[in-house]
């Protein structure tokens, strides 16, 4: 892929793009397939595309390219992608599929892309002497220290910052609309929780500053555990504390009375996963002890479900309930995304799509209604 040899295409998702982009490219899509970004106002695709899976090759380069080409001409406004994932070959392949769907008639401004970064990226794949790759690649460009990383996970606002610019360049965008920082909480166990909110602190300072310069329209944090476990738990990690960590960086950064950029949250969602939704652990000041879906649109936060198919086991199985209220959808794949999508409070649900089988499944689901809340909620029930 040589997207990275372009000029960066400028703008980014704007509320008047993306409901362009609804009502055009996504016309032929069922009503309730586009979700609101709370106050920002974007419209965006209920399902996104992912790009975690497959094999470091050309062969599968080239089937994302085609998927997130064909997936922007259909409707799906939402991409994502991280630094690490496939030694980096994923924003090189999503890039290129954006430049085709650019090329096609699908505007800057009618996508959100969303890029993740924190753990170590290996162009061509790891290093056969780590030591001496990171003296190279991590200390001596004054990216970050020993100290900093914990397993392959790398918390430092240097880091972080010149990763922005490294997906800038292989996406082709000089904005990425969203930036998050991806599970901090692997630190914790090696830190402490303390600790580890002071390095998630020092990067939002970064984050923010990367919003003042147009690098990225806002930024977030994906995790993996934080937001699932229980509120005792060595893991667990507050939204409300982190949107306060995020109001102290933009303070530092543009001066009393100033709103932060943090506007995002991704984290696993799925029929074997709902935590999210069924477990209360937050308090939002609201007056209320809230879920993760909860407190964030009662935040202002838009939260992505990422572990749609959990790996690929819910593609081909489905809790009873969920198969008996979706039996007109014709697969499992297409009932756990129509069990995602269908969840309040979420905004998109991600899907990793490597074959046009796949994308068939996500916009046969597209076409199809979210279930009524009450509905939703009837499967929960029927769980017990």
């Amino acid at each position: 892929m040589t997207s990275a040899l372009r000029p960066l295409v400028s703008g980014a998702a704007t509320r008047s793009g993306t409901e362009g982009y609804a009502t055009s490219f996504g016309a032929a899509l069922a009503a309730g397939h586009y979700s609101e970004f709370l106050n920002l106002h974007l419209k965006l695709s209920s399902l996104g595309v992912g790009t975690f899976g497959g094999a470091a090759s050309d062969a599968v380069d080239a089937a994302y390219a085609d998927i997130v080409r064909e997936a922007a001409l259909c409707g799906i406004n939402v991409f994502d992608t991280a630094t690490h994932y496939r030694y980096g070959r994923s924003m090189h392949a999503l890039g290129e599929g954006l430049r085709r769907a650019f090329a096609a008639g699908v505007r800057r401004e009618q996508v959100f892309v969303i890029a993740k970064a924190g753990f170590l990226a290996f162009p061509g794949g790891p290093p056969a002497d780590f030591d001496a790759w990171f003296e190279a690649n991590v200390a001596t460009p004054g990216f970050g220290t020993r100290a900093q990383l914990v397993g392959q996970h790398l918390l430092s606002p240097e880091y972080l910052d010149a990763q922005i610019d490294k997906a800038r360049a292989a996406l082709g965008l000089e904005t990425i609309d969203a930036f998050l920082l991806d599970q901090p909480e692997v630190h914790i166990p090696a830190i402490g929780k303390e600790q580890t909110n002071r390095g998630i602190a020092r990067v939002f300072v970064a984050l923010e500053r990367a919003v003042s310069a147009r690098r990225i329209a806002c930024y977030g944090i994906s995790t993996f555990e934080g937001f699932r476990v229980e509120t005792d738990a060595a893991l667990f990690q507050s939204l409300t504390s982190l949107l306060g960590l995020a109001e102290k960086a933009a303070r530092e950064v543009h001066g009393d009375g100033a709103r932060h950029a943090l506007k995002l949250v991704e984290m696993p969602f799925n029929q074997a996963m709902t935590e999210g939704f069924t477990r209360f652990s937050h308090a939002t000041g609201k007056g209320n002890i809230a879920s993760t879906v909860q407190a964030a649109r009662q935040l202002g936060v838009y939260l992505v479900a990422s572990h749609t198919l959990g790996k690929g086991l819910l593609a081909t199985q489905s809790a009873d309930a969920v198969r008996l209220a979706m039996a007109g959808l014709a697969n499992d794949a297409q009932r756990a995304l129509q069990f995602n999508r269908s969840t309040p409070g979420i905004g998109t649900s991600l899907v990793g799509i490597s074959s046009a089988e796949h994308l068939a499944d996500l916009l046969a689901v597209a076409r199809t209604a979210p279930l009524a809340k009450d509905a939703y909620v009837k499967l929960y029930d029927r769980a017990d």
